[in-house]
């Protein structure tokens, strides 16, 4: 690596200057007072009448009908992580056994591995272009008559262009389950995500816009079917409206949320509104502070879309810098600011989809004589590769104030000024 000579390199941190950040940053505060009273309540009432709360029950039910009217209507179905709302979004859809199901490349494992439970294959659609996101190109090039179903991923907070991946499910006659584990709230034209596929997945563990305690995930729908579909995946086929006297009526395993989470959950849904706007806000002051800047850009997003920013993507410029991403990375976490100098996250570059490991040893479902497709597709995804080279992930979220935005420019600008030509 050849760095330019005539700077000061040693103003930065990561020769030993100092830094610029040097307090803890602040927490989300994501839970407060009003969860520990909703939870409280629960347990006193517990306590005063001797039963156990469960699940299904009036807390549950009301954080389903809640969530619902946030979303503008339809139908809720709260579950206990968003692996399982996709695994339970995908067996209400419920494609046959051997088909193929079109997944966004850039995802949690989380996000494509319900797809080898439902002994379905995955085929891997690239992003489009700068994009953590595939798009209606990427996943047309894949559509065939083995295709059962599309997944698509909102990443970061950011839509897909959900309009052209419907007309050309809609052409084709393909369900699509929408996967906005990282998308609280975010818009397409004023229209949230999670509204425009046939069904979509939320996770709201810890970690998310807003949360059900530990773990959680919501499956949504408009459609009352596939809500009905929804509830006898998730609950080991109960013949949930169905006639009176109805036995269980599918095959499926105990995926429920409980009354304990959906109290939290009830309280988060009313703070994620102010959530998310406060993330923007953040958003919109770092993306107007680095638009002089010549070693990062902030990405365009699709337009009449409004991310709720999971994250936020930069890209570095390597034709005007003096170093590598990895450097320029490096000296920005040096001087204290909360970054991933990538976000390589391709589950199907991993161990357990190169070495087929799902169902013992036995390769299945590639191996089953019952799939019909090429077993040893291979699936470079250049334009993740891509983008995954040229971009980094800067961590905000709603728990930042003016300092933090002030200190994230600051180190952006110092580095700047050391490091580029």
């Amino acid at each position: 690596m050849e760095m330019n000579t005539d700077k000061e390199l040693f103003k930065l941190a990561i020769y030993g200057g100092a830094k610029v950040r040097t307090k803890p940053w602040p927490g989300r505060g994501l839970l407060g007072e009003e969860e520990r009273a909703a939870v409280n309540a629960l347990f006193d009432e517990a306590i005063a009448t001797g039963n156990a709360f469960g699940y299904n029950g009036p807390e549950e039910e009301a954080y389903c009908l809640e969530f619902a009217e946030y979303m503008g209507g339809g139908y809720a179905d709260a579950v206990n992580s968003g692996t399982t709302a996709v695994y339970t979004a995908l067996r209400a859809v419920n494609p046959e056994p051997f088909t193929e199901v079109i997944v966004s490349p850039i995802t949690d494992p989380g996000g494509m591995m319900p797809i080898v439970m439902c002994n379905c294959i995955p085929i891997i659609a690239d992003t489009a272009p700068g994009s953590y996101n595939t798009g209606p190109e990427q996943i047309a090039e894949l559509i065939s008559p083995l295709t059962g179903a599309i997944i698509v991923a909102h990443i970061g907070g950011e839509p897909v262009d959900m309009k052209g991946v419907m007309a050309l499910a809609h052409k084709h006659g393909i369900p699509v389950i929408e996967d906005c584990a990282q998308a609280h709230g975010a818009t397409l034209n004023g229209e949230k995500v999670g509204t425009f596929g046939d069904i979509a997945a939320f996770s709201t563990m810890f970690g998310k816009h807003h949360c059900t305690g530990g773990q959680g995930g919501v499956v949504y729908t408009q459609n009352g079917h596939l809500y009905q579909r929804s509830r006898w995946c998730s609950d080991r086929g109960k013949p949930f409206g169905l006639p009176a006297g109805s036995t269980n009526c599918i095959g499926a395993l105990n995926f429920n949320l409980n009354d304990l989470s959906a109290a939290i959950g009830r309280v988060q849904l009313k703070k994620l509104p102010d959530i998310i706007k406060r993330r923007q806000y953040v958003a919109a002051a770092i993306r107007q502070g680095v638009e002089k800047l010549k070693l990062i850009t902030a990405p365009d997003i699709l337009p009449g879309a409004e991310s709720s920013y999971w994250f936020m993507r930069l890209e570095f410029n390597s034709e005007v810098s003096s170093c590598n991403k990895e450097t320029y990375c490096k000296a920005l976490q040096e001087e204290g600011i909360p970054i991933a100098a990538s976000y390589r996250h391709l589950p199907h570059t991993m161990e357990w989809f190169a070495k087929r490991q799902v169902f013992g040893s036995s390769g299945h479902p590639w191996t089953s004589p019952h799939y019909t497709g090429d077993v040893d597709r291979a699936f470079t995804c250049p334009n993740a590769v891509a983008v995954t080279d040229k971009q980094f992930n800067l961590f905000v979220h709603e728990g930042w104030g003016d300092e933090e935005i002030a200190d994230t420019l600051k180190a952006l600008n110092k580095v700047e000024e050391i490091l580029a030509f």
